[in-house]
């Protein structure tokens, strides 16, 4: 079965889609049959990463319901194991899919061919965003060693834990609509956390145990990308305790990547630098990543119920 591996950032110009094409690589390098899948919906560059050219069909075509599965969209990247399929941001209104779109598409997702898929995520925290992301109980944000960085990971995270609470309770019932209400004003502050208020919900609705038994599943990790200084895992550290302590989310950091100048210059060649230079202290960072993300426990997914739109 595949493993989705949804790939995400709460800002742009993180290196979130350098880090997930040579997270693939080095998955595939490691014996696994990886997909990429460009899910940045109306912003689609993964190919150029790869050296693949823009002209094929991608996840527009299954949007609108040009292309019926997702394996007719397989294209080859030039890297044994190793597949892509691309966005299709070309598409007018791609990036405004419907909740039954991203439902279709999370459907082909967990049918993909391959031991892994890579979903590289648009920046930013919107729902289109957050539903992917919580396709998997492991998915990875990736952070800069800035506050301005970290504070927008905090912020990707609280509304990812609100979408997975609202999602625990079916539609249209008084448990997603007190979720609802709840994050419509502004809390920060009341002496209410959202963890205080998760954990009310639990007493006052038949589904509120398992809403937070859905929460503690939740495992992201994260990769804090161009570290320049060993003092920039500080920086990690306080995102991890804001997570648990306000959030009541455990969070992992996989990897620490330094920034080098080589980074750019792959992109700028589109050769992945995992390829080209294995050895690189950027390649090490990636591979040890990888070997966390495949490590046990293998990835759950969420049994969330419908989203309202």
């Amino acid at each position: 079965m595949v493993r989705l591996v949804p790939i995400a950032s709460g800002k742009g110009g993180v290196g979130k889609s350098v880090i997930a094409a040579n997270l693939g690589l080095a998955l595939a390098r490691a014996g696994r049959a990886v997909v990429l899948v460009d899910l940045d919906l109306g912003g689609s560059n993964l190919h150029t990463f790869l050296g693949v050219k823009n002209k094929n069909p991608g996840i527009g075509a299954l949007a609108w319901k040009r292309e019926r599965s997702l394996d007719g969209l397989l294209v080859e990247t030039g890297y044994e194991r190793l597949w892509l399929v691309p966005g299709d941001g070309l598409l007018p209104g791609t990036a405004n899919i419907d909740w039954f779109t991203k439902k279709r598409i999370l459907k082909e997702l967990s049918s993909l061919p391959a031991d892994f898929a890579i979903l590289d995520l648009g920046a930013g925290s919107s729902f289109n965003v957050v539903d992917f992301f919580l396709a998997s109980s492991e998915g990875v944000l990736v952070v800069r060693p800035e506050i301005t960085s970290v504070l927008n990971a905090y912020a990707f995270l609280k509304t990812a834990a609100f979408r997975a609470l609202s999602r625990s309770f079916p539609e249209k019932s008084l448990g997603r609509a007190a979720v609802n209400g709840f994050a419509a004003v502004k809390n920060e502050g009341s002496g209410l956390s959202f963890l205080d208020f998760a954990s009310e919900l639990a007493g006052k609705f038949p589904e509120g145990q398992a809403a937070l038994k859905r929460l503690s599943e939740l495992r992201p990790r994260a990769i804090m990308n161009m570290s320049r200084d060993p003092g920039d895992a500080d920086l990690g550290t306080r995102l991890h305790d804001i997570v648990v302590k306000n959030l009541g989310i455990s969070i992992e950091f996989a990897g620490y990547l330094p920034d080098l100048p080589a980074v750019p210059a792959s992109v700028a060649s589109r050769r992945l630098l995992f390829d080209s230079d294995p050895s690189s202290e950027f390649s090490q960072g990636i591979q040890a990543a990888a070997a966390k993300l495949a490590a046990p426990p293998v990835s759950l997914a969420l049994a969330l119920h419908d989203a309202d739109g």
